[in-house]
């Protein structure tokens, strides 16, 4: 009698516990999860777009030259080490958000150039990336991942719902996607089947099925599964410890909040808090869990502070209004953030690449400053898209006619391998892209 055949690996490989289902990392060792990559050897391209609101410094957003020897202003500074990963894009706009009131208006329709209803009707267009989780989410076990650092604004500003200043991605032209900002509940919804927080820890849940397969891995592969796991717990201890009292040289960012946040579930101060949401997208990509996923900083209009920068007199809004040495400052720390993820995603490798390399992350904001200008929206693309992308470059639009930056839109989805038409009030891609 044959002895029986080892099971076969399917075409999507999870770890799982009761109650719990873990999605791998790319490795050598497994088939990856479509037909065209797996032929390539190559890991899926992803995803992620990252916001921040009321626009930068007037003077200090810009970018000249190639390569390594781009020179940047000093809001970019913290992206030196990528600037060769980096495409500055100046000049693009939205025509539809130039027609309504500030902020609202003009974030409402970021992610698809449409149209808004106003007299407090909510009524935007679908968002590029839920048009992309729609098409790709049914390769993954979550379509995509929509996470926040401030809560979302019900109220009516000019005439406009602020929910479109609260929202960047929206599932239909009258529906915002849920916008998760607690850091447990995120990344419950990655590693759970039942989103809610339990008594055992996702790690101990599938350690069973873990070491059942690292036999099975190859052995260049060992280091790449134990690091995962590591990286895992280290989110759960991080994660356990939010709420509890820890030592710190200054206060908290929520000390003197100007409107109520939810204490339960969220870190004590914004800084810690934009680095966990950052984490839970780096294992959403290192796991294939999802590939596509927008994370919003802070609303526009915000009311965040920042008193562990030494910026404590104004709210976000109120500083976005000057040029001055604080809100330098505050742009740094964002654009910090996004430093932060790519170092997280460039050091992970995939096979010839690294997650980075296998990621297209937009970043900007809908207006330039905080005087509302939004004739040309600050943008920077990092990342190269799976090998298609060529960084190091600074596109300018300003000149042309056609500088609709639905047309960027059309160009990312392409990249993804979803080519359309049209998107919002663009007809074709962007050629230089």
């Amino acid at each position: 009698m044959k002895p029986p055949c080892p099971r076969p690996w399917t075409r999507r490989r999870f770890l799982r516990g009761l109650g719990v289902s873990m999605a791998l990392p790319w490795m050598e060792s497994l088939p990856w999860s479509t037909t065209a990559a797996r032929a390539r050897d190559e890991a899926p391209v992803r995803l992620a777009v990252l916001f921040s609101g009321n626009g930068f410094h007037g003077k200090e957003w810009w970018a000249t030259g190639e390569g390594e020897q781009m020179q940047l202003g000093k809001v970019l500074q913290p992206l030196h080490e990528f600037r060769s990963r980096m495409l500055f894009v100046r000049g693009l706009r939205h025509v539809e958000a130039a027609k309504g009131n500030i902020h609202s208006s003009q974030t409402g329709n970021w992610l698809s150039g449409a149209p808004l209803a106003d007299g407090g009707e909510i009524r935007s267009g679908t968002s590029f990336d839920q048009l992309l989780a729609q098409r790709l989410g049914s390769a993954t076990k979550v379509p995509s991942l929509v996470l926040g650092c401030e809560k979302s604004n019900p109220s009516v500003h000019k005439n406009y719902s602020m929910l479109y200043s609260s929202h960047i991605s929206w599932s239909s032209p009258t529906t915002p996607t849920p916008l998760e900002i607690y850091p447990a509940l995120a990344f419950d919804r990655l590693f759970r089947d039942e989103v809610g927080r339990g008594d055992r820890s996702v790690l101990d849940a599938v350690l069973d099925d873990a070491k059942a397969l690292r036999p099975r891995l190859a052995r260049a592969d060992h280091a790449k599964f134990d690091e995962y796991l590591d990286s895992v717990r280290d989110v759960e201890q991080r994660l356990a410890a939010v709420g509890k009292p820890v030592a710190r040289a200054w206060q908290p960012a929520l000390a003197a909040p100007d409107r109520p946040r939810p204490a339960d579930g969220l870190p004590a101060d914004i800084a810690e808090h934009m680095r966990l949401m950052c984490d839970v997208l780096v294992l959403a990509f290192a796991t294939d869990t999802t590939r596509i996923v927008s994370l919003k900083l802070n609303n526009d209009h915000s009311s965040q502070r920042f008193p562990h920068l030494g910026v404590d007199s104004m709210i976000h809004h109120l500083l976005s209004h000057s040029d001055t040495a604080d809100w330098l400052r505050v742009n740094q720390f964002f654009v910090e953030q996004v430093a932060y993820l790519c170092r997280r995603l460039d050091a992970i490798r995939e096979g010839p690449r690294t997650a980075l390399d296998n990621t297209m992350l937009l970043y900007g904001s809908s207006m330039m400053t905080g005087n509302h200008d939004n004739d040309q929206l600050p943008l920077v693309v990092l990342g190269g898209g799976g090998g298609r992308i060529r960084g190091g470059r600074c596109l300018d639009y300003r000149a042309q006619p056609q500088r609709q930056m639905c047309r960027l839109l059309l160009s990312m989805m392409a990249t993804m391998g979803v080519a359309l038409p049209r998107f919002g009030d663009a007809t074709e891609p962007l050629a230089e892209f």
